[in-house]
């Protein structure tokens, strides 16, 4: 198999439990290569992009207003509405990677997670706003894991080139050091 990307998110429920250090430890049970790692306050329209599938899947699922209200619910959740607001954005990069990140992390639904799992050990179901707080986000193929890459990460921010990339010559404000 070829080497793979996978992007995890280590929610804000997983900072506020102070779990970064037991979920990195978990991954590192892979050998797969970190070459990329951020700090991120997540903006309403970056929550939105990265669940842009959400919406419907759950208005198909739940009808148009429980659906709206979960896809609501899991925006804030991201945003840190119910936590804190930062989240850990790590690029995991080698051999058979989101399947090696999946299996580590457990299945979506903390009930359903094998209990030895991240998501199995330490996540739960909010029963007020019936969002899974499973403390972490994993990719789940190779066309998510980039279209989930290029939306937290620039090129430049990463050790490696995992996708190809071009300079351009742009003019932009940027804040900086006084």
């Amino acid at each position: 198999m070829a080497e793979q990307q996978c992007l995890i998110i280590i929610k804000p429920d997983g900072l506020i439990k102070s779990l970064t250090g037991n979920i990195i430890t978990a991954l590192s049970e892979t050998k797969l290569k970190i070459v990329g790692a951020k700090i991120v306050s997540v903006k309403r329209e970056l929550a939105e992009k990265h669940y842009s599938d959400l919406k419907e899947n759950q208005i198909r699922k739940h009808g148009e207003e429980k659906g709206s209200q979960i896809f609501e619910n899991t925006l804030k959740y991201i945003m840190g509405e119910f936590h804190t607001n930062r989240v850990l954005v790590l690029v995991y990069h080698g051999e058979n990677c989101i399947e090696k990140i999946r299996d580590i992390t457990g299945t979506t639904n903390p009930e359903d997670a094998h209990p030895i799992s991240i998501r199995g050990k330490y996540g739960r179901i909010n029963s007020k706003t019936g969002v899974f707080e499973n403390v972490v986000h994993a990719s789940d193929s190779e066309a998510s894991a980039k279209r989930e890459i290029q939306l937290w990460f620039q090129p430049d921010e990463l050790t490696e080139t995992i996708y190809p990339a071009k300079t351009e010559k742009i003019q932009t404000e940027k804040i900086v050091w006084a």
